[in-house]
């Protein structure tokens, strides 16, 4: 197990939302004035799981683009992780991807409520979420046992999107949003999909 963590928190990108998430804690605390501070940082980790589950399958999944930039970025950022799902280095979610949005959403809620610490907890609760999604994530792929019930289930619910079924299961961190939007189904009932393992299919 030390050498999958040494993995996961040694990776560059990962030490980068560390450090920031460190420092967006500390200033949220810093500035704070009462206990709504708190109810940002929980907001800004609820954004970050709808966020999950709408990007991942409206964006990831979209059909290819014919246009040679966006499809490279979409295979960058989602496409060849289904060809290769172990390769670590299309496990994590580029930094180049996801600061900018961090960013920019706690920008938009200190020019709304004109608070940096309730901007600040924006951006940790974005990022706590983008963390927690990250270990997840890496868990599933890597061969490490789940010590709980809860993460056993979840890496058994991925693996399934990745080897099953690219249609269903998009939830990688929690499953909350497949049940509201009708994607998370009974894994016996699913048909085995023949794009699965190759998203660029759609193209043919």
């Amino acid at each position: 197990m030390k050498k999958h963590l040494l993995e996961f928190f040694g990776f560059k990108d990962i030490i980068v939302l560390m450090i920031s998430l460190v420092f967006a804690t500390a200033m949220a605390v810093a500035y704070a004035k009462d206990g709504k501070t708190l109810i940002f940082w929980l907001f800004g980790v609820a954004l970050f799981l709808i966020n999950e589950y709408l990007t991942h399958r409206f964006i990831f999944h979209m059909k290819p683009p014919k246009h040679p930039f966006f499809l490279r970025l979409l295979k960058r950022l989602h496409y060849d992780h289904h060809v290769d799902p172990d390769d670590l280095k299309l496990l994590f979610l580029p930094i180049w991807y996801s600061l900018p949005q961090m960013i920019m959403i706690s920008a938009i809620v200190f020019f709304v409520f004109g608070d940096l610490s309730f901007a600040f907890a924006m951006y940790a609760g974005l990022s706590s979420g983008l963390l927690y999604y990250e270990w997840t994530h890496f868990v599933a792929h890597r061969p490490i046992k789940p010590i709980t019930r809860w993460g056993k289930w979840m890496k058994k619910v991925h693996i399934w999107h990745h080897f099953k079924n690219e249609g269903y299961w998009f939830g990688v961190s929690n499953p909350s949003m497949d049940y509201l939007m009708g994607t998370f189904k009974d894994e016996k009932e699913v048909p085995r999909s023949e794009n699965a393992r190759n998203l660029l299919k759609n193209m043919e």
